[in-house]
């Protein structure tokens, strides 16, 4: 075991392998260049270990073996290959043959690594930009890069765990999205708050899990996890075409290959489909963008006429039948979609909103209304401000849940103020989410009757109380927060005053004569 490589040694590695980027190009950009490069840099390492089985197999028939490798998980063509790359680090056309290899590996491989509309997941990164400097500069760079990633040997055997190449990755994510700032919450869920909504809406074995806003996909991996089991299927979709290719990317490192990752926005042109239908899913979580301007129809007055043949009026899945959210706040779109793509009677929504989501009124508030009548809301969960990157204010986690019963009632918990206090973020502990997870659990269970379940905590409230709140689910509505002020003694207080108003004469006392004898 000493000589494997571990979790701290692969990230030092991969993170230190970031300084050649530090201060050329910002970390939302560099961050696609490192995970390119470790992803090429894993697929070469298996290819070559996976080759020499086959020559030992077959006695060193080379024309055999390569018969075999056609079979594989990927193809790599030779100067596809980090071993190739690196032999010509030295070359002055290097940006370019990183392209060529990274180009003809997506040929290769053209149903796993391309979209539906055949983009490939390299399509939005050149190793050949003048971003990266001038040719020489550029070139010592690349070659810094190559020679980072040349110590490391990511083949299984020498690793010493599966899945330590995916965890590489996700820790790269997780360290970009601190540097990237605004920018991070695009493609990246804070890892507590994942792991709570996978746990929150945990998967039976079998399961369809999609995430229709995914990302660089780590809360769809930690949705898939969470089943327990190796019997769940993956499904997501992202908009941005470099997000998209980290999830695809991801999901390969993770060892997830059948999982499918679509490229598109979901509101306007959802790929997720069977036929002419939505897909249907077991269990649907997500991170969407916050209160999302311009999600749906677009104006004739408006510049960006891309969208206009969309309206969500006339949405063909009919998934706004609640209503229509406001044109600048696309929360309750991203809600509708998700509900609507679960399964009746058993699907499971898991989604992060801000808190605005749960009092606005207008259309917002008639929306939240009949999701309430329909008895589909299982619980609301403040989180703790300054959780998630690019943002400071609170956000909250809605459960619904489409086979919820009888049970009319909704969990509210107030987890605001248990956490981790960070320098930048702060954190969800592991004692934090289980006490969350726990006291849902329980409501799931039917074991929690209305009215306080702990104080300043949490509290059920039936359908009839949140009806007289005209269907705000505004938390402080219901779990009382409240902080009485301490008893204030009177007889002390005039105590102190007297004391000071003496003290105070006695230095005006002191000051009258130090002023005399200034001959003030």
């Amino acid at each position: 075991m000493a000589n494997k490589i571990t979790q701290k040694d692969i990230n030092q590695i991969v993170w230190k392998a970031c300084d050649t980027f530090r201060g050329i190009i910002d970390p939302s950009q560099y961050k696609d260049y490192i995970l390119t490069m470790l992803f090429l840099k894993y697929v070469s390492d298996v290819h070559r270990d996976i080759y020499q089985k086959h020559l030992e197999k077959y006695k060193g028939d080379k024309e055999r073996a390569a018969r075999a490798m056609s079979l594989e998980r990927f193809v790599v063509p030779e100067n596809s290959t980090f071993e190739y790359l690196y032999e010509h680090r030295n070359e002055s056309n290097l940006g370019e043959l990183i392209d060529i290899a990274l180009t003809d590996l997506e040929e290769a491989n053209r149903e796993k690594l391309s979209s539906e509309d055949g983009s490939g997941i390299f399509r939005n990164i050149s190793f050949n930009s003048s971003n990266l400097g001038d040719a020489k500069d550029k070139n010592t760079r690349l070659k810094n890069l190559l020679i980072d990633f040349s110590t490391l040997d990511l083949t299984p055997s020498h690793l010493e765990k599966n899945d330590i190449i995916g965890d590489a990755y996700e820790y790269l994510i997780s360290n970009f999205a601190s540097d990237a700032g605004k920018k991070a919450g695009e493609f990246y869920t804070p890892s507590e708050v994942s792991t709570l909504l996978a746990k929150l809406t945990k998967s039976k074995p079998g399961a369809r899990i999609s995430d229709p806003t995914c990302g660089s996909g780590s809360l769809l991996i930690k949705a898939g996890k969470e089943v327990g089991s190796d019997n769940f299927s993956l499904y997501g979709q992202e908009a941005n075409g470099s997000t998209w290719a980290l999830a695809v990317m991801n999901m390969f490192l993770h060892g997830f290959d059948n999982a499918i990752i679509r490229w598109g926005d979901t509101i306007r042109n959802p790929k997720l489909k069977e036929g002419d239908a939505l897909m249907k899913f077991d269990t649907v979580v997500a991170n969407p963008p916050f209160s999302l301007d311009k999600w749906g129809k677009v104006d004739d007055k408006e510049e960006n006429k891309t969208a206009k043949s969309f309206d969500p009026e006339t949405d063909k899945y009919n998934r706004f039948w609640r209503g229509i959210p406001p044109k600048s706040k696309g929360d309750w779109a991203f809600i509708s979609h998700m509900i609507e793509t679960t399964y009746e009677g058993k699907g499971k929504v898991g989604v992060v909103i801000p808190h605005g989501v749960l009092f606005r009124g207008s259309s917002e508030g008639k929306i939240r209304q009949k999701t309430i009548e329909e008895n589909i809301l299982e619980a609301v969960i403040g989180l703790p401000a300054n959780l998630f990157f690019g943002t400071g204010i609170p956000a909250a986690i809605l459960i619904f849940n489409r086979g919820k019963g009888k049970n009319k009632n909704v969990l509210f918990i107030d987890a605001s103020q248990q956490y981790e206090s960070g320098k930048n973020q702060n954190k969800l502990r592991n004692a934090d989410i289980e006490k969350i997870v726990d006291t849902y659990r329980k409501f799931n269970k039917g074991e929690l009757a209305p009215g306080v379940i702990e104080e300043k905590y949490s509290y059920v409230a039936t359908f009839e109380e949140i009806a007289e709140n005209e269907f705000n689910l505004n938390i402080p509505r219901y779990v009382d927060t409240f902080e009485e002020e301490a008893e204030v003694d009177i007889k002390a207080v005039q105590k102190e005053i007297v004391k000071l108003e003496t003290e105070l004469k006695k230095v005006q006392t002191e000051m009258d004569k130090y002023l005399k004898e200034l001959g003030a």
